[in-house]
């Protein structure tokens, strides 16, 4: 008996590989390391404002900051996509965590698509609904102080 399960954990941890080096291959290891360990995910008890927005996949996008004098001072994300889109919610966290809101409404699709290393053409969507996202929490966000 315990020959056989040696065995099927063998096998599982071949096939884990093997599914991992495909994914390095179809996107890069930045993009599969953010999909299998992405920062800042999930809803984070205390924030000052989320907002979600729905992408032409059907996915949602949420973000969740902390804002302190214009500042972000932290940022999580949620969203139901794909691998690709986990990581481009982590990715847009990083990125705009510590800075202004104005850099974080400036951000664009191709600053995203640069931090990870270059999004196959058929998961760029995920660039536009982070970014749409952001920019919809944003102006949420100075509506709320006027």
């Amino acid at each position: 008996m315990p020959q056989s399960k040696e065995n099927f954990d063998k096998f599982v941890e071949e096939l884990q590989e093997e599914i991992i080096n495909k994914e390095i291959h179809d996107f890069n290891e930045h993009i599969v390391n953010l999909f299998h360990n992405p920062k800042n995910w999930g809803k984070p008890v205390k924030f000052t404002i989320s907002h979600s927005s729905k992408g032409d996949k059907n996915d949602t996008m949420e973000f969740y900051l902390t804002i302190q004098d214009d500042i972000i001072k932290n940022a999580h994300f949620f969203t139901d996509g794909c691998g690709a889109t986990v990581a481009t919610g982590s990715q847009t966290t990083i990125l705009i965590e510590g800075k202004s809101l104005e850099f974080a409404e400036n951000l664009k699709p191709e600053d995203i698509d640069l931090a990870l290393n270059g999004l196959p053409d058929d998961h760029k969507h995920s660039l536009e609904l982070a970014v749409n996202a952001l920019r919809n929490l944003i102006t949420k966000y100075k509506s709320t102080r006027d």
